[in-house]
């Protein structure tokens, strides 16, 4: 349904990651190192920064292991401290970098994550939907069974009267026997061509005058219903529009960014690269 560039929308979905949790200014102190404290905000920090793997652990074992991990880093930062490598100049270049970058990430989470109201999630569905090209589905129901004899048979039963429902809880192989071979509503390449080619030239009513053949035995098709398919409802693609939401105000502010600064790349091969990154996010 949504067309999303894949670098802007990695971009934003671990940036928002990053900046969507809210934590409460908690001092409450839950360990101490030396002099040092480790305080409940800084613990829950610890949780949101856990390794991946770590990070599907339960609640309890992943404040353990948060506060583990805080534990060394307060005693390996102490000592690092002391032995002066905050002046170390690639220290320095690290901390800028990681500056700028949390700077970066406030600011997204100030003018784009915080930004995207309902209205505006809701508005985006509604053109997305809009945009959506028409796409048919049936809802059918079958008899499956091992022979083409057998299949005639039915066809013959049904053309005297005998009701589908009641010849397919009887004979019918297929698990769904049981709901009368009731297979829902389905579009097209959901099911195996045979099926989908004969089940989508019936009229709605009508049933195949011929065993249909599959790979799973031989067929008859009910048709009880044609219609447009229903867009997908609103709640289940909620999120995937707020990305789509958080991308453009995203891309808008960039670009007015870059439109207030001049932007030289002196590497040939990466400002040809930059250049095609930048023209894929536009589409």
């Amino acid at each position: 349904m949504l067309r999303l560039n894949k670098i802007v929308l990695a971009a934003c979905v671990s940036i928002s990651a990053l900046t969507g949790a809210a934590f409460a200014q908690d001092a409450t102190v839950v360990a101490k190192v030396g002099d040092l404290e480790i305080t409940q905000s800084e613990l829950d920090l610890a949780i949101a920064n856990l390794d991946p793997q770590l990070a599907q652990l339960p609640d309890e074992q992943k404040k353990v292991a948060a506060l583990s991990g805080a534990i060394d880093v307060k005693l390996l930062a102490a000592n690092a401290t002391a032995a002066g490598l905050q002046d170390d100049p690639e220290y320095k270049r690290r901390m800028a970098f990681i500056a700028e970058r949390e700077l970066h990430n406030a600011f997204f989470k100030k003018n784009v994550v915080d930004a995207v109201t309902e209205d505006e999630v809701k508005a985006r569905y509604e053109k997305e939907i809009a945009a959506l090209p028409k796409q048919e589905e049936v809802r059918a129901r079958h008899i499956l069974v091992k022979t083409e004899e057998e299949a005639k048979q039915i066809i013959a039963d049904l053309d005297a009267g005998k009701d589908f429902i009641e010849i397919a809880k009887e004979k019918s192989t297929d698990p769904n026997k049981t709901e009368g071979g009731d297979l829902g509503y389905f579009t097209k390449g959901r099911m195996v061509p045979e099926f989908e080619q004969a089940a989508f030239a019936l009229e709605k009513g009508a049933y195949t005058k011929t065993p249909v053949q599959t790979q799973f035995g031989f067929h008859v098709i009910l048709l009880e219903d044609k219609r447009d398919a229903p867009p997908p409802a609103f709640e289940a693609v909620e999120q995937q529009v707020r990305q789509l939401v958080m991308r453009d105000k995203y891309l808008a502010l960039i670009e007015k960014a870059k439109s207030e600064q001049k932007i030289e790349i002196t590497d040939e091969a990466l400002r040809k690269g930059y250049e095609e990154a930048n023209k894929a996010e536009q589409q």
